[in-house]
């Protein structure tokens, strides 16, 4: 195999490495350096990866998350014991951490194999941090009952944020739950609003069913295995979403919204939104949505707004920005940026 190939794929897992520190993974980030550093060709994974010939890093396919995530997923099944046994909650030294990866690439290859086809999929609910300001903004803003379409909507963890209890600086929002989001909180207070949901819908590519126990696994595999408190979130999350009985449409993007937006729902708010999944649309699809829905904004009056909603890249450092548009005017403003994770908020809001 090349060896500038196979520095291309290495430099991939030491951004990554770099990424998962950063977002509070010691454990995923020491991961992924070992595979950097230590991963060889004499195994058919091995080949598999250094091989690699899409665009391996983050924000594209994504190679050191899937293969840590086909990791954690043999963790979660019970596998491989010696998998099992370095894994957090254990501690465990770099030799013999790369020792039991080394002996699941060949022990578990049919399994890896397969699993590394798949891009990794995530539902984190804790972006919902970021959306409940936004859709505060928004009632506030119209004064109007809110119709939902969320785009790459996964399991539809984020579908439900209005039945999750939030803690924003001072300010408490939404009764009991077995959600709890406290982000550290940095701004004004959000706007107080009622808010009232008529109707809610979302779509992906690949959905995932809530009640589906390898749906479920599929989720919790690319959760990081150190990170204990997204687990224990996301398996009440999934609860909820399981109870509601809303199921996300597998659907392509602009298809799907084609229909939401082809008719007008006087009297209420549609809301457009999405959460880290607009950048993976491919550039001719995303042109496309990007002008049906401004159609659609210019279609929109004051007794029909449409608002967009959204926490996206923007290639800046400092985490995603939080981006809303309204119309009948069209006005877009960054109202805060967010972690990528929803661990913090920087709240600005709708400045006049």
């Amino acid at each position: 195999m090349p060896h500038e190939r196979a520095e291309i794929i290495r430099q991939s897992f030491r951004r990554q490495a770099k990424a998962c520190a950063d977002l509070g993974s010691p454990f995923t980030a020491r991961l992924c350096m070992l595979a950097a550093e230590r991963l060889t060709d004499d195994t058919p994974v091995g080949t598999w990866v250094l091989g690699w010939s899409g665009i391996p890093d983050g924000i594209n396919d994504a190679l050191a998350l899937r293969l840590a995530g086909t990791l954690h997923a043999l963790v979660r099944t019970g596998q491989n014991a010696d998998l099992v046994a370095v894994y957090p909650p254990h501690a465990a030294k770099d030799d013999m951490l790369w020792a039991a990866i080394e002996t699941a690439l060949r022990h578990n290859e049919d399994f890896i194999l397969e699993r590394l086809k798949s891009a990794p999929q995530t539902n984190e609910v804790r972006r919902s941090s970021a959306l409940l300001p936004g859709f505060l903004t928004i009632a506030k803003m119209t004064g109007k009952p809110l119709r939902l379409s969320e785009i790459g909507a996964s399991a539809g963890l984020n579908l439900h944020w209005d039945r999750y209890a939030y803690t924003l600086g001072e300010v408490e929002w939404g009764g009991p739950s077995t959600v709890v989001l406290q982000p550290a909180w940095q701004g004004p207070a959000p706007p107080i609003a009622e808010i009232k949901i008529i109707d809610r819908a979302g779509c992906d590519l690949n959905p995932l069913d809530p009640e589906s126990e390898a749906d479920q696994l599929r989720l919790f595999s690319y959760i990081w295995a150190d990170q204990t408190d997204r687990l224990q979130r996301t398996s009440a999350a999934l609860a909820i979403a399981a109870a509601s009985q809303i199921k996300v449409e597998k659907a392509d993007a602009v298809d799907w919204l084609h229909t939401r937006l082809s008719q007008p729902h006087p009297g209420m708010t549609h809301v457009i939104y999405h959460t880290i999944a607009w950048q993976y649309l491919p550039a001719d699809l995303k042109a496309e949505g990007e002008a049906m829905i401004a159609g659609a904004g210019a279609r929109a009056t004051s007794d029909a707004p449409l608002a967009r909603l959204q926490l996206e890249a923007d290639g800046k450092p400092e985490g995603a920005a939080i981006t809303l548009t309204l119309w009948p005017t069209g006005e877009t403003r960054e109202i805060g940026r967010a972690d990528f994770h929803g661990r913090w908020v920087k709240w600005v809001g709708w400045q006049d």
